[in-house]
């Protein structure tokens, strides 16, 4: 596998473009969130908001974390692509 001309490069690459865009829309889904809760007076509207943040924090966390988990893991397990590609995001 890690013979293949360009196969670990592009997996590197495309790992490293979701990882920044997940947290680019991180904080836009945020930043946005945030301003929508200034205007909004319904309690059950915020506990919403709230609930919306949470959840894009738990998806930028899993993008931040299964890179570096599978460099770590990936040899432990025989994967095969897992001794020729890394794919922790920085």
């Amino acid at each position: 596998m890690c013979d293949a001309q360009n196969l670990p490069g592009i997996i590197e690459g495309f790992f490293q473009i979701t990882t920044s865009l997940g947290i680019m829309g991180l904080v836009v889904i945020w930043q946005a969130d945030s301003l929508v809760d200034m205007f909004t007076l319904d309690p059950e509207q915020k506990r919403g908001l709230k609930r919306h943040k949470r959840s894009a924090m738990k998806s930028a966390v899993i993008l931040v974390v299964l890179g570096p988990l599978y460099t770590v893991a990936g040899p432990i397990m025989g994967l095969p692509l897992a001794e020729c590609v890394n794919l922790v995001p920085w």
